[in-house]
């Protein structure tokens, strides 16, 4: 083979791995196989967790962290294990976008931050009561078979639908700042240097892994396990455009459910890994599992549910935008992650909650619900898989369904 052939081969390797967008199928498999990675290092993947310890950091910094009785946190932003991987999330899709030649600072309409901040906000409060956005509010409890999950699918599937309707009140009826600014220009030579930019970032995080690894620091050491996977995580969501408010809201949008069955997928496939962990006693099921089946998941699925629709995205998805440059999911993060704070502060100062939802026995018992598990419940495992699994394949037959004859469509 000619070296120009061989060059070209390459050449048609990297776009189909780091150009073309990937399977959501693919993408989902992946993101469970990272998920059970973690829970076989008796850790587990959250996104509310961090984004509140921002906003925690910000309350302090403002002086409202004492008047809502924040506590200082000891771990610093790269050592706070939510924080980090909520960071490597976001590096994981810059360099997704990078290499793939994506990356494009976005500014949208001035209405769209108005949308960002009410969207944000009602995020916060809405993972504040659900002990959770979609990532540990959903996606992980319904892995960690605890109807929590479940109450909190009711509640968003609701506050999508709320959430397109006053959206498209909105679009009809407000004239305001839907103008975009101009695109930035970015130079050619930029662009074309994209790729290499990306491989030194993913060069360098490995590097920072490798050297927390062989740092013999216990804490370090367990903080070496979460930079390739938030990375992981990022990239695979960024070249599978995986989104868990597409996954609820496009079902309600256009009838395409190629997303929600994705997540199906996830699940169908991660929910029997999980128990085998969990009767291992690899992980303790708890530790994903808020206290806030089933009230609180409920209502603070649907408050969640209609921010993500204004938002445009739910917490993970917010997350890979803002690596590929979208400024109104900045602005979104920000305020998901401040009023998040507040509510959860207040919440737990009116005794509505719990200080942490998950994992924690003196408060099994919150004002909006318990740690729910379906063994538990069921009285066995093999009940529990089954009620998981006709869930499941309820859900796929209603998409499946909608797919072909978008009844359910509201716009």
């Amino acid at each position: 083979m000619s070296g120009k052939g061989w060059l070209s081969g390459f050449k048609t390797d990297y776009e189909r791995i780091f150009v073309e967008e990937w399977s959501h199928y693919v993408g989902a498999i992946l993101l469970v196989l990272v998920i059970i990675g973690l829970m076989i290092n008796g850790l587990f993947w959250g996104v509310f967790g961090g984004v509140k310890y921002w906003g925690d950091q910000i309350n302090n910094l403002i002086g409202l962290g004492p008047l809502l009785g924040i506590a200082p946190e000891q771990d610093g932003l790269f050592i706070h294990r939510m924080s980090l991987m909520n960071i490597m999330l976001v590096l994981g899709s810059f360099t997704a976008a990078l290499l793939s030649r994506q990356f494009n600072p976005n500014r949208p309409p001035k209405l769209e931050y108005v949308w960002a901040a009410m969207g944000g906000s009602f995020m916060g409060i809405g993972s504040a009561l659900a002990g959770g956005c979609t990532t540990g509010g959903f996606f992980n409890p319904v892995l960690h078979s605890s109807p929590a999950g479940w109450a909190m699918w009711a509640g968003l599937l609701a506050g999508a639908v709320i959430g397109l309707k006053l959206l498209l009140w909105t679009l009809e009826n407000v004239e305001w700042g839907m103008v975009a600014p101009p695109p930035l220009k970015i130079p050619a030579g930029v662009k074309n240097a994209y790729p290499l930019i990306g491989l030194a970032v993913a060069v360098g995080i490995l590097f920072w892994s490798a050297q927390w690894f062989l740092s013999g620091d216990k804490l370090l050491l367990s903080r070496a396990v979460i930079i390739p996977a938030g990375f992981a995580i990022g990239f695979i969501m960024h070249r599978s455009r995986l989104c868990f408010a597409r996954a609820f809201r496009e079902p309600f949008m256009t009838a395409e459910g190629d997303m929600t069955k994705a997540v199906i997928l996830a699940l169908a496939i991660g929910i029997p890994i999980a128990s085998l962990l969990f009767q291992k006693k690899v992980i303790d099921p708890y530790v994903a599992i808020p206290a806030t089946f089933w009230l609180g998941s409920l209502i603070g699925g649907l408050i969640f549910g209609v921010g993500m629709i204004f938002a445009g995205g739910c917490a993970s998805g917010s997350l890979w935008r803002m690596g590929e440059g979208h400024a109104k999911l900045w602005v979104t993060i920000f305020f998901f992650s401040w009023v998040g704070s507040i509510a959860s502060a207040v919440f737990y100062k009116l005794k509505i909650t719990a200080e942490d939802l998950t994992n924690v026995e003196d408060f099994k018992i919150t004002g909006i619900g318990y740690q729910a598990y379906f063994p538990e419940i069921t009285g066995g495992w093999g009940w529990s898989l089954l009620v998981s699994g006709v869930l499941l394949l309820l859900w796929y037959a209603w998409v499946r369904y909608n797919e072909s004859t978008e009844k359910f469509t509201v716009l």
